[in-house]
């Protein structure tokens, strides 16, 4: 027994030790996202040859079956024979697992079992042995002999119920077969809920039977401001062509758009059924009704169809046959979707027309209505009144709580501005599903901080206690396709932000980034067979604004080792054929260099616009009695450029030791200007990297530093900046247009890690 037990001791250690020395390696070894509840590594791995046989021992997943000898059928090229008696992998009923989604997957040496209580969770750990699976066995890669499991213990269930993406389609269309493909994305990593808003002031995408206008022409619009941004775009970069599938003539005219038929949307629910995804479609009112109100404007309180100061006419909540228009509208929706949630949007209503109609007037004096909010509430609560009726749960966006919402509506809330949404609704006793602007529009232009930002993003508020953040059911990520033109544009916005969403939704409380970022880099090759254009890992420490005394060196550490970087100093784009960088590039002049680094199968990552300059150490000042802190100046008023402040009337003077926003500014746009000095502490070239949303500038010793200006989602850019040692002039401009803001600084000096710039450096 003595023996036996210090025979444990050492294996126990040993495999402790093991552990600890091959963290990196388990990574490689099981390179699963989202990454499982709980995972046991064993020695030694499980082979399937065509010999191999495959049952469903409980008769209970026949689908999870096929689907799984179909993904072995694409390595093999053959499909296993069914093999009760025999089989070595088989799908087993466990009735302990309580979970809808959990599964426990046992792979040994000698056979390959999947236990789950229901054919979710069958489905969830075939998605799994899917990525344990070769990159080759997608698309139609080269059939190989045998495939190879790793031995493992895997018991999994997800943190979260709701674990959604969102796709716009109205803005721009996607067809069904990119629909089709997002689907099969998110069934690769788990996902479970796919938003899809089906109509907008832009157009119309769901053949509606009753109102054959709504696709016959709201489908259709000729070209927009959205449209001929994207147009501009394209010059540099081909994935904002505007996709021609959806370009037609009509009577002379270039229109674009297209719909899905309800037939088309049948079956793509099927589709998604088979993959356990539910399809949540959105018609969004009574605001972003423009494409309806076209074509039937009886739905306006006075006829016009226009933008007001912000957002499109509404339909008129005054009208019976508003609710008929709209009744009649979400039971053909409710006839194609079996979903239990019906999206109704909600969002971002200008309300200035119902202030001025006399029917509206009657209408809430009647109704006893106090005010406009409460109005907007009426509309939604009638509504949900309907979907209850018909057996289902109406989502809103997290305005229609304003004036007032029942506790059994669900609440999605998107505004980070109004922090206090989500809290509100979950003391309200409502459902809420998490989708702030920051971090997860993917639509927002992705930089080098955005995965990580998805995947440290706590869906659970601050200000809810325990039994309250029981309300929040989960979180997802928008794609509002306003810049999304074209399908490879979808792709590389929201690849592979997505997979760090999908970690943190169904991984409890994920808190090792660098070994999620491992496991990542191994999927790059899976998703480049799914032929799906991701955004290629960024390049590291690029600075756009360079500057040097004598001579620089531009070198860069490829993040992917079959990466090619290339460059050009002619202005033109780095193409597959352009000078690769090798080593480094000696620079000894001011020039402009672009780079970019490129896949083996073609695919280009983002282009790197590098300025340099040479320039020579700014002398530092000498200044009597300088105090500690900035200047700054406080203006309560919207810009567009922080050169347009010098012009406004400020609203207030203070002194700040930090480059933040005070927690006492609650305008909804503003600007602040920060003077003074900043004291170097040593002769070198400093960079400074500038976060901010919207609009910023930088500039020391009187030299334009960093230029984030303009408004535009939380972005960060950097510049350098030659310095003496001693007090050298600071000037930061910072705007806020609305929509939530950030403001940070950091610095580095001579390559060092960039860092919180201290407090005691700034002076005034």
């Amino acid at each position: 027994m003595r023996l036996s037990h210090l025979k444990r001791l050492f294996v126990l250690s040993a495999a402790c030790l093991f552990g600890l020395q091959n963290a990196g390696a388990q990574d490689v070894r099981y390179p699963i996202i989202p990454y499982p509840t709980s995972l046991t590594p064993a020695a030694g791995s499980f082979k399937i040859t065509a010999a191999t046989r495959i049952a469903d021992a409980s008769g209970k997943f026949t689908n999870e079956a096929l689907q799984l000898n179909q993904l072995i059928k694409q390595g093999l090229g053959v499909a296993l024979k069914q093999g009760n008696t025999s089989a070595v992998i088989a799908l087993k009923y466990d009735a302990s697992i309580a979970a809808e989604e959990g599964y426990k997957l046992t792979i040994t040496p000698k056979q390959l079992i999947i236990a789950a209580k229901t054919p979710t969770g069958a489905y969830r750990a075939v998605e799994t042995i899917r990525q344990l699976l070769p990159a080759g066995i997608e698309g139609n890669g080269t059939r190989l002999k045998q495939l190879t499991l790793p031995a493992v213990t895997i018991n999994d269930q997800p943190a979260y119920a709701w674990r959604g993406m969102h796709l716009d389609v109205s803005r721009h269309f996607f067809s069904i077969s990119y629909l089709r493909k997002f689907i099969d994305v998110m069934a690769l990593y788990k996902m479970n809920k796919f938003h899809l808003h089906l109509t907008d002031d832009q157009g119309w995408r769901i053949e509606i039977k009753k109102y054959p206008k709504l696709t016959s022409e709201g489908a259709w619009r000729t070209f927009n401001n959205q449209d001929s941004a994207c147009m501009k775009k394209a010059k540099d970069n081909p994935d904002f062509i505007i996709d021609p599938k959806h370009i037609v003539k009509r009577n002379g005219k270039t229109m674009y758009g297209g719909f899905y038929t309800q037939q088309q949307l049948k079956d793509l629910v099927a589709y998604a059924a088979t993959k356990y995804i539910d399809i949540i479609p959105e018609i969004d009112m009574p605001g972003h009704m423009m494409a309806a109100i076209n074509s039937y404007p009886f739905l306006t309180c006075n006829g016009e169809n226009k933008f007001g100061e912000l957002f499109s006419k509404p339909i008129c909540p005054a009208n019976e046959s508003t609710y008929e228009f709209a009744e009649n509208v979400f039971t053909e929706v409710m006839d194609i979707f079996p979903s239990k949630y019906i999206h109704i949007g909600g969002d971002e209503v200008d309300r200035t027309d119902w202030e001025r109609s006399a029917a509206v007037k009657d209408f809430m004096k009647q109704h006893e209505i106090k005010d406009m909010a409460a109005l907007h509430s009426y509309f939604i609560n009638r509504m949900e009144k309907f979907f209850n009726s018909k057996g289902r749960k109406l989502i809103g966006w997290d305005e229609v709580i304003e004036g007032g919402i029942s506790p059994t509506a669900i609440i999605m809330y998107w505004r980070g501005w109004v922090p206090d949404a989500p809290v509100k609704a979950a003391k309200n006793g409502n459902t809420v599903i998490m989708t702030p602007g920051n971090p997860l529009y993917f639509d927002y232009q992705p930089d080098q901080y955005a995965i990580d930002k998805v995947y440290h993003f706590n869906p659970i508020p601050a200000k809810l206690n325990a039994q309250e953040a029981k309300a929040i059911i989960g979180a997802q990520a928008n794609i509002w396709s306003e810049m999304i033109p074209s399908e490879n544009r979808a792709d590389y916005m929201f690849m592979p932000r997505m997979t760090a969403l999908a970690e943190r939704l169904w991984t409890s409380n994920p808190d090792d980034y660098n070994s999620y970022l491992k496991r990542l880099n191994s999927h790059y090759k899976r998703l480049d067979k799914l032929k799906i254009r991701y955004r290629l890992p960024d390049l590291p420490n690029m600075v756009t604004e360079s500057v040097f005394i004598d001579r620089d060196t531009l070198s860069i550490k490829k993040p992917m080792a079959e990466m090619q970087i290339r460059y050009t100093t002619d202005g033109s784009l780095p193409m597959a054929t352009s000078k690769p960088l090798g080593q480094g590039l000696v620079i000894t002049k001011p020039q402009t260099i672009k780079v970019a680094a490129f896949t083996p199968i073609g695919s280009r990552g983002d282009i790197y616009t590098l300025n340099y300059k040479k320039q020579a150490y700014a002398p530092a000042l000498k200044v009597a009695n300088a105090a500690p802190g900035l200047a700054a100046v406080y203006y309560k008023a919207f810009f567009k450029q922080s050169s347009l402040i010098s012009k406004a009337k400020a609203d207030s003077i203070f002194t700040t030791s930090a480059i933040a926003v005070p927690a006492s500014v609650n305008a909804p746009s503003f600007a602040i200007t920060y003077r003074g000095y900043i004291d170097v502490p040593a002769t070198g070239i400093y960079t400074f990297y500038l976060n901010c949303d919207d609009g910023g500038i930088v500039k020391i010793a009187d030299r334009m530093v960093v230029d984030n200006d303009g408004n535009h989602a939380p972005i960060e850019k950097n510049g350098q900046v030659a310095l003496s040692k001693g007090l050298q002039p600071f000037a930061l401009d910072f705007i806020e247009g609305g929509g939530g803001y950030t403001l940070k600084l950091r610095y580095s000096i001579n390559g060092s890690e960039p860092a919180e710039v201290p407090a005691a450096w700034f002076k005034h």
